[in-house]
C-alpha cells in the first residue's frame, strides 16, 4: 500500500512538472533545499506542515488543495 508521504511526493512531482519547473528551480522558488525536495518527491520524508505550505505557495495553491491532490494519487 502506498503511504501518504509517497502520494504527496507523487503529487508534488506531477504538479511541479505541469508548472514546467525543474526540481532545482522549484526548490529555490519554494525556499527548500534541493536535496530535501528530492526526498519529498520520492516519499522518503514526512514533510512538515511548514514545508507543505511552502510547496503549495510555490504551486499557487493552498496546502489543503495540495493535500487533496495527494489523496487522489495512486
Amino acid at each position: 500500500m502506498i503511504t501518504m508521504q509517497q502520494k504527496l511526493g507523487r503529487a508534488v512531482r506531477r504538479l511541479r512538472a505541469q508548472a514546467d519547473y525543474s526540481q532545482e528551480s522549484f526548490a529555490a522558488a519554494a525556499g527548500i533545499h534541493r536535496t530535501y525536495m528530492g526526498l519529498v518527491e520520492r516519499g522518503r520524508v514526512s514533510a512538515t506542515i511548514m514545508t507543505i505550505q511552502k510547496i503549495a505557495n510555490a504551486l499557487g495553491m493552498t496546502p489543503s488543495v495540495l493535500l487533496a491532490e495527494a489523496e487522489r494519487e495512486r
